[in-house]
């Protein structure tokens, strides 16, 4: 008997073996823009195309064939100098899905049935002049909950972004929308009206919930977005977005955690075998892969499949967002990773600030700073080649704005007093220099402290001393500031008023300042 089922089974094998489908297809530049391979036009060679998770090159023809499964999302792996064509919400089209029997029932709509895979499933590109040397705006989480929010992102963030100039695309980080996934329809209106190509990563409110295994917990994503991993190539940079929440928990099975399946594994193996060594490696995700006192933390295993398979590349940057504050982590021996330059992590907070609360301003819009004292913001990445700087933007602030002082407003003059100086400096970490001096003294390094904003503290401390209700929604509670530094206010200060500067160097080397006032007394 046990022989029989034996064969039996390996019988099984072999028919399925001999039954697999593949999916084959061409990547052409599309001169005339119509989206069809016409005959004239030729084939583009060795582009990377992948099933989501294998990846070949296409031949000297522009052909590629990949095996081929029920539930497969078959994208191109843009190269540089080309553009896909582009859908009217600015999303890139470089991607067929293969969903014969559609998505698995759930509360939100999935992919439809695609039915029948077809002959030929080709991508189209169009040449584009892009230098080694671009600007992308990096969004944090946008994370609107209803049309006023969609509103609020609209009339707020992109209408200053739109008039920015010099940037090549987009990115957000996850988190598009809060669990009501038909607002990705009006997060999708308010992008389109930036005018440029945008791609999105999936975050833990983008995910349909209560589904029984991860691989479905992407499915209304997917129909609005397309693949939940995927690559692209921009200059001499190589982006790689991840969808990094395990739904549910493999421990409770309630929540998420922060990691991947095998499979999302095998396809960053397989994608980074493509990449030359010394470009630079952008990982767009949502989740960090470090992260304090927050719900969700990454799985420890994974985190070390991570450096492991980034360990030939020197240049490695992670975005990621998720958390509602803003900091920076350089993974190095620290966190047990043996190579010779730390990879950089940049968390960028959300650019829905905290939730889209505070007072609202003259514009109509929420204050919405973050819980760590940082405004809402966005990033700007510039890249040269296989380097990159990175820009912070408050929302509605001069470029300059990088930093916030704290301090009494008055002190008694003729002696000394308690009270500290705090400067939070949103982009700072670990290790940078940020000094101060009163009145054209001597320049003193403050000591970073891992602390609350007193700023922060203030501004949500301000709810509970209004004698009426005001516009907006009450701010949440103060979190950990990682980039907070302090100082001492110097004892017997002449009465008058009293000029504070302070400076910061980020990790570019970039020279920032601030400065304010407060008055000394005779009393």
């Amino acid at each position: 008997m046990r022989k029989i089922a034996l064969f039996t089974g390996c019988l099984f094998l072999v028919c399925a073996l001999s039954a697999q489908s593949f999916v084959t297809g061409f990547v052409y530049e599309d001169a005339n823009h119509n989206g069809k391979r016409d005959r004239k036009e030729k084939g583009i060679p060795h582009v990377a195309v992948s099933n989501s998770v294998d990846v070949t090159l296409t031949d000297s023809l522009g052909a590629y064939r990949l095996p081929a499964g029920n539930d497969d999302i078959i994208f191109v792996v843009k190269p540089s100098g080309y553009q896909a064509a582009l859908d009217e919400f600015n999303l890139p089209k470089s991607y067929y899905i293969h969903k014969p029997a559609g998505s698995p029932e759930s509360r939100y709509k999935g992919v439809a049935p695609t039915g029948k895979l077809p002959a030929s499933v080709d991508f189209a590109l169009t040449k584009q002049d892009e230098p080694e040397d671009f600007t992308a705006f990096i969004f944090g989480d946008t994370q609107i909950y209803n049309d006023q929010e969609a509103d609020y992102l609209a009339r707020g963030i992109v209408e200053e972004a739109k008039r920015v100039t010099g940037v090549s695309f987009g990115i957000t980080l996850g988190d598009l929308v809060g669990d009501t996934l038909p607002l990705h329809a009006a997060y999708k209106q308010a992008i389109k009206q930036i005018g440029l190509p945008w791609y999105n990563v999936m975050g833990n409110h983008d995910m349909n919930y209560g589904v029984e295994f991860d691989r479905f917990a992407d499915e209304t994503f997917e129909a609005n977005f397309g693949p939940a991993n995927y690559a692209f190539n921009y200059g001499k940079a190589h982006f790689i977005v991840l969808d990094d929440i395990i739904r549910p928990h493999p421990s409770t099975g309630q929540g998420y955690t922060g990691g991947m399946r095998d499979d999302q594994f095998e396809f960053l193996k397989n994608d980074l075998k493509y990449v030359p060594k010394d470009h630079l490696i952008i990982i767009a995700m949502h989740i960090p892969l470090i992260e304090k006192g927050h719900a969700g933390g990454y799985r420890d295993s994974d985190r070390q499949r991570f450096y492991y398979l980034l360990k030939e590349y020197p240049d490695v940057l992670i975005l990621s967002a998720h958390t509602h504050t803003q900091y920076q982590v350089l993974h190095g021996k620290e966190q047990g990773v043996e190579r010779k330059k730390p990879i950089h992590e940049y968390n960028a907070g959300a650019t829905c600030g905290d939730w889209y609360s505070g007072a609202i301003n003259e514009k109509g819009l929420p204050t919405a700073t973050m819980r760590d004292g940082t405004p809402q913001n966005y990033a700007l990445l510039h890249v040269e080649g296989n380097a990159y700087t990175l820009d912070y933007k408050a929302l509605g602030k001069p470029e300059s704005y990088q930093m916030s002082i704290y301090h009494p407003k008055a002190l008694p003059s003729g002696r000394g007093s308690s009270a500290a100086l705090f400067v939070n400096f949103f982009m700072g970490k670990e290790n940078d220099i940020v000094e101060y001096r009163i009145d054209g003294g001597a320049w003193t390094k403050m000591q970073q402290t891992e602390a609350f904003d007193p700023t922060y503290v203030r501004y949500a401390q301000d709810w509970d001393f209004l004698e009426r209700t005001i516009p907006g929604r009450r701010p949440s509670g103060p979190d950990y500031c990682r980039h907070l530094w302090r100082g001492s206010i110097p004892s017997g200060l002449s009465a008058g008023e009293h000029r504070v500067e302070v400076r910061a160097i980020d990790m570019f080397g970039k020279i920032h300042t601030e400065t304010s006032r407060f008055r000394a007394d005779n009393n």
